[in-house]
């Protein structure tokens, strides 16, 4: 399965996709569906997909920004939980969610995309997703967690980062280095966590001195 460092370059990857296959149904809206799942196994869920879901989903996605949008989003992925295209409704509606600062909704969805996926990495995805919000929400124990339930190895370096910015919110720099020691030891080149780690000592001179 290749690897992608950085959100830019998944959301190409899933746009050359698209293009290449001569499908634009998702074409420009490449939020969040950050493709390091095998194209292969999306392609046969859509292809088993039946033509009327394809034609609601396409319905629900021309929709979705409107002031009913999310819900009735939320009503086909439910309909539909046995079909991939229900799966990829939860994705975008919860990057939509989240993009309205409604996130509980976004983990709502998220939860469906997790429970509903017949793909494990896909599944994976959606709960490295979920983590991030549950720790920007403060609820860290649930975010390693969800973090400790994916098994898919393509993920271990996005794991490892929100697992490094759960242990700095909770003040646990030591482990917050060793994870983000993991993504370097496997993305030399991400600058974001190499950013983080240059701010741990800094965050712990900070913490250390707070508390004299």
């Amino acid at each position: 399965m290749e690897r992608y460092e950085t959100e830019e370059q998944q959301v190409e990857a899933i746009k050359g996709f698209w293009k290449e296959n001569g499908t634009a149904i998702l074409v420009g809206i490449g939020i969040g569906l950050a493709g390091l799942f095998g194209w292969q196994q999306y392609n046969d869920m859509v292809i088993e997909g039946k033509e009327t879901q394809s034609m609601a989903f396409q319905s629900v996605l021309e929709g979705i920004d409107s002031e009913n949008g999310l819900t009735e989003a939320e009503a086909f992925a439910k309909e539909n939980g046995d079909s991939g295209y229900a799966v990829l409704t939860s994705l975008i509606s919860a990057q939509k969610a989240a993009e309205k600062n409604d996130f509980e909704g976004a983990k709502m969805h998220l939860a469906m995309a997790a429970s509903n996926s017949p793909s494990e990495a896909i599944a994976d995805l959606a709960k490295v997703r979920l983590a991030r919000i549950e720790n920007q929400q403060g609820n860290t124990a649930a975010a390693l967690a969800t973090l400790d339930s994916v098994v898919s190895a393509s993920y271990n370096d996005q794991v490892q980062e929100v697992k490094g910015d759960i242990y700095v919110a909770t003040k646990e720099f030591d482990k917050a280095k060793v994870a983000y020691d993991a993504v370097l030891a496997e993305q030399p080149q991400n600058r974001v966590v190499e950013m983080k780690l240059s701010n741990l000592n800094y965050a712990a001179t900070e913490v250390a001195g707070a508390t004299q």
